[in-house]
């Protein structure tokens, strides 16, 4: 398969919006198995939250690229063009690129879309030209990753990050994550893994209980905002 140019490469992907978000990860580590794991080539911080993943991302790979780090990011959505989802400090990739990446994971996605998994979903292809590009076509030192949509069953939850974030908790994307603002919580903090640190910017009490609770199951040392880590111009 070859795309003949970058608007056809967006309408394929863009035409798989249509099969809808399937929330669960086994598309995507059959996908990724068949790549040879690009996912496991770099290192990452992953940054889930109801509001203020974006936010938290640009701050991130701001700090880094002034350290000095050459820093990837993954992005939803996008403000001007796709490419800026993909990004290495701040620069999207080029629209080529994009169609490199189309041509190498259409064969896969036809391929899955015969078996009882079905077809991958726009974001669950996205996320695989992700891993992919800066696993073999640009070197990064580092890659910040925004989940999509909850935690535990976002087509990001796949890789095993230096650290692990979760900016607020809200109401969001119920009809997904629960009707309960516990059941949301524990949606996000399904990105959480053992040994992984956890930093916390969330302010419910009874959600910050909880988190540590899951911190102590998975061994993982904790940061919570106003406890380990202060915002005094946070305007609450």
């Amino acid at each position: 398969m070859h795309f003949q140019s970058y608007t056809k490469a967006l309408e394929w992907v863009h035409g798989t919006l249509r099969m809808g978000i399937k929330p669960g990860l086994m598309r995507m580590e059959w996908m990724l198995a068949r790549l040879g794991n690009p996912e496991k080539r770099n290192k990452w911080v992953h940054i889930a939250g109801t509001n203020g993943k974006g936010s938290t991302l640009t701050f991130l790979r701001n700090i880094l690229e002034q350290s000095g780090y050459k820093v990837g990011t993954f992005t939803s959505p996008y403000i001007e063009a796709f490419n800026e989802r993909i990004s290495v400090n701040g620069v999207p990739i080029k629209d080529e690129e994009i169609i490199v990446l189309c041509d190498r994971i259409k064969p896969l996605a036809d391929e899955l879309a015969l078996t009882e998994m079905g077809h991958p979903s726009e974001f669950e292809i996205i996320t695989v030209m992700m891993f992919l590009y800066f696993a073999e076509y640009d070197s990064i030192d580092i890659g910040l990753v925004e989940v999509g949509l909850g935690g535990r069953l976002d087509s990001t939850n796949v890789i095993t990050p230096l650290v692990s974030v979760i900016t607020t908790i809200g109401m969001d994307h119920m009809e997904f994550l629960g009707n309960s603002i516990q059941s949301i919580a524990m949606e996000k903090a399904g990105i959480f893994k053992k040994h992984v640190p956890i930093v916390s910017g969330v302010i419910q009490p009874e959600i910050r209980v909880l988190y540590e609770g899951k911190a102590n199951e998975f061994e993982s040392d904790i940061y919570q905002l106003d406890t380990h880590f202060f915002c005094p111009e946070a305007g609450r």
